[in-house]
């Protein structure tokens, strides 16, 4: 398919937002997927940290 002018191809023939709609959410779970993971070992890691620090003084 190809479009005349950019704002043709943002409104993607009158289907624009449902399109565009669709590709922020897509991204929007893909970037959850991925920070997730990595902010739960942060926090994870943290958590072991106080433990160890807190076993360490008795």
């Amino acid at each position: 398919m190809s479009f005349d002018s950019f704002s043709d191809f943002l409104t993607m023939g009158k289907h624009g937002l449902y399109v565009w709609t669709a590709y922020g959410i897509c991204l929007a779970v893909l970037v959850i997927n991925v920070v997730s993971p990595l902010l739960a070992r942060r926090r994870y890691l943290q958590q072991e940290a106080r433990r160890l620090r807190r076993e360490s003084r008795t």
